[in-house]
């Protein structure tokens, strides 16, 4: 996957937030973590509740990272 959420991870850690914090707190499910720590696809509205949690710009979590194109 080209997105990358390694900087989400690491600013929850430094922030003492877990998934069980964002589950409690109705943040986002289970599911959608695994997502995150696999590398999945997420949408926009739980990128803007992770920002709103985090006081952060989408840019602080997330880094693109072009993925290399097939050879003809």
């Amino acid at each position: 996957m080209p997105i990358k959420y390694d900087k989400l991870l690491k600013m929850m850690a430094n922030q003492g937030i877990t998934s069980y914090t964002l589950k409690r707190d109705n943040i986002i499910g289970q599911a959608t973590f695994k997502k995150i720590k696999e590398g999945g696809d997420i949408d926009t509205r739980t990128i803007a509740k992770l920002c709103k949690l985090l006081n952060c710009q989408p840019g602080d979590i997330l880094e693109y990272t072009p993925e290399d194109e097939p050879k003809p």
